[in-house]
């Protein structure tokens, strides 16, 4: 029988994102961050690095990036890692009210806020879901 790996918990990777975020002086700085700040409140498991070359969340894999291309609206792209999944056939369910996710698949969004703060609650429960189903 084949001894089990342990499995090494993701490293933070804060300090480099926010280095990259000051490197780009992206004009929604202050939303992204605020955006950052809530999604890593969500729960204690998510944790940041810099991945695909922008601000990327990821719990025991990445699940959302940061869409930097957007300068007049904080987007997010919310997606199931980088191997095809089951959920690329079968999609992902979310309870959207108010109508943030733009499906790109059927298991890859847009999220787009147009007010962080008066977006923030429906942010945190899209995050809660999307990590439910998508680990």
């Amino acid at each position: 029988m084949a001894a089990k790996r342990a499995v090494t918990p993701p490293q933070d990777g804060s300090k480099e994102v926010t280095a990259l975020l000051d490197e780009r002086a992206h004009p929604l700085r202050k939303d992204i961050d605020q955006v950052r700040k809530l999604i890593l409140g969500v729960d204690p498991s998510i944790s940041e690095a810099v991945k695909w070359n922008t601000a990327s969340f990821r719990t025991t894999e990445f699940f959302a990036a940061v869409h930097l291309r957007s300068e007049d609206r904080v987007q997010l792209v919310f997606h199931t890692g980088a191997k095809v999944k089951q959920s690329a056939k079968s999609g992902v369910e979310l309870d959207d009210p108010e109508g943030l996710c733009r499906w790109l698949a059927k298991d890859r969004c847009l999220v787009t806020l147009e007010s962080v703060r008066s977006q923030r609650k429906a942010l945190e429960s899209l995050v809660r879901q999307w990590i439910r189903q998508v680990e």
